[in-house]
């Protein structure tokens, strides 16, 4: 029996070497096939993005102006930082470049933050059994479906201190006294775009939070009940842990979002360096001042921004979660 033990051995180690060709073969044609398919994608993203963003990089380093871009010059990185007759000039020289970036890093950070808490709230109420679910379900839908436009002039009309209903609610129940400028005042701006922002997020977090809660096993909570562990800790233990993929998927995105946000404060509170974006400078730049070379290096540094977040944000959640598994 040993004998044949032994030959059975290089036989099967001769089989497994004989069909290694062959799976090699038939993964390189998978691979083959796949690259063909992204190409008609991967050469549409380099013809619709990368080209705007290689152009953009380009303008950025010339004097380019709107009114007349066939006279441009190169002029290099004078755009983003030169030092000339004992002063720093450029972009990163610039204060209120700093102070959008600070606007957009805050707004970013708290209406994501106040984005997921809520929406996981709003989603754990639509995922429980009762009456009117399907309804509640669909309400919930409506400020996100509405465009960022128009919902931010509606609250742009809300929020008014001569005819806004939410000054004309808050003084009757006796909250205030005197209306408030909310979109005027350097107090009270950034929050009032924050607000509006949540109002219209929360449903796309919800939605995801909400379609990763149903999909959960029903077997642990079961198993929970009986051992009578409270649903507090059922919470933190159990479901946060399993709806963390969506909630990275929702944080990407909305964070994506928030960093390049534009619409929202524009309409709210136009130019005002209180709640300016990065995105709002470099409009102000490019269309105002009709500095297109200034405006493109603004561009460019938010580019890089937006994506060394991503990135890290990536990174960050891809080892949490193997840290998590282990």
């Amino acid at each position: 029996m040993s004998t044949s033990s032994n030959n059975s051995a290089p036989m099967e180690a001769r089989s497994t070497q004989a069909r290694r060709p062959r799976g090699t073969k038939v993964r390189r044609q998978r691979v083959k096939a796949a690259w063909l398919f992204l190409a008609p994608m991967l050469i549409a993203l380099t013809l619709v993005a990368g080209w705007p963003l290689v152009r953009t990089f380009f303008l950025s380093l010339t004097d380019a102006s709107l009114s007349d871009l066939g006279a441009a010059n190169f002029i290099g990185l004078e755009n983003y930082l030169i030092y000339e007759d004992g002063r720093w000039y450029g972009v990163l020289a610039d204060p209120i470049w700093w102070r959008s970036v600070w606007n957009t890093v805050y707004f970013s950070v708290v209406s994501v933050s106040l984005e997921v808490v809520f929406g996981v709230i709003v989603a754990l109420i639509l995922n429980a059994e009762f009456k009117g679910r399907t309804i509640v379900r669909a309400a919930v839908l409506i400020p996100w479906a509405i465009p960022t436009i128009v919902s931010a002039q509606m609250w742009a009309w809300m929020l008014n201190d001569q005819f806004g209903i939410i000054n004309h609610l808050l003084m009757t129940v006796g909250i205030i006294d005197d209306p408030i400028a909310w979109t005027a005042s350097a107090t009270y701006s950034m929050w009032a775009v924050i607000m509006v922002d949540v109002w219209k997020t929360i449903p796309f977090v919800a939605l995801l939070v909400l379609a990763a809660l149903q999909m959960l096993p029903k077997d642990c909570y079961e198993a929970a009940e009986v051992d009578g562990i409270h649903p507090v800790r059922v919470f933190f233990k159990v479901t946060l842990p399993l709806i963390t993929p969506a909630l990275m998927v929702a944080v990407i995105f909305r964070l994506l979002d928030a960093l390049r946000v534009f619409d929202v404060i524009y309409v709210l509170t136009s130019n005002s360096t209180s709640t300016m974006s990065m995105s709002v400078y470099a409009r102000q730049q490019l269309v105002e001042f009709q500095d297109v070379g200034y405006g493109s290096a603004a561009s460019t540094l938010l580019f890089f921004i937006i994506a060394l977040s991503t990135v890290a944000y990536l990174y960050l959640g891809r080892n949490k979660i193997k840290l998590g598994g282990d």
